[in-house]
């Protein structure tokens, strides 16, 4: 990945972590932040990896699709 692109990437990944409340609802603690994704990573390794994967991409998927109807609805 070149530079610009793999900036271009990190970018968006930050605007998901905004997107999802995490930033407001951690007072933008970093540590606190890095600590819940430290959490999600392990509870996607776990066991039952393949069902907790499966279930954040239905509701991100969700949310996307919730987002862009409510855009197509206001233009």
């Amino acid at each position: 990945m070149q530079r610009r692109e793999r900036t271009r990437h990190l970018i968006e990944l930050g605007g998901l972590v905004q997107k999802a409340g995490l930033v407001e609802l951690t007072e933008d603690d970093r540590a606190t932040i890095y600590g819940a994704l430290l959490e999600l990573v392990g509870r996607a390794r776990g066991d039952d990896a393949g069902d907790t994967l499966a279930l954040w991409k239905r509701r991100g998927k969700r949310a996307f699709d919730a987002e862009e109807e409510a855009r197509e609805m206001a233009g």
